[in-house]
């Protein structure tokens, strides 16, 4: 499973604590922060618990799903503005942006 990252990859260890528990009790525990495609990966799980572990992220967790496809990755930025004393825009408003308005093509 994909799972889009946050904007600027700014993670609370609450977060990650419940995204580790999550799968560790659904999947495999085995993960890839960010992989080929920027998302976080969850590896190795089985077909019945798909279902669980999306109503888990969106509903309980607040959390959209990653994705990638022939018409666009999910959105990656640099920590821009948050972190970077050169940034010359808010990197991590045009992700949240750019999500937005083209979800439709990453699902």
């Amino acid at each position: 499973m994909r799972v889009n990252q946050p904007a600027g990859k700014y993670y609370s260890t609450d977060y990650l604590k419940k995204l580790c528990d999550l799968w560790d009790f659904r999947g495999s525990g085995v993960t890839n922060m960010h992989g080929s495609t920027g998302d976080i990966i969850l590896l190795g799980t089985t077909t019945k618990q798909l279902e669980e572990v999306f109503w888990t992220l969106t509903h309980d967790m607040g959390q959209d799903l990653g994705g990638s496809g022939s018409s666009l990755w999910t959105p990656s930025d640099c920590l821009g503005q948050s972190r970077c004393e050169y940034a010359c825009y808010d990197t991590n408003a045009l992700v949240y942006f750019l999500t937005n308005e083209y979800q439709d093509e990453l699902h």
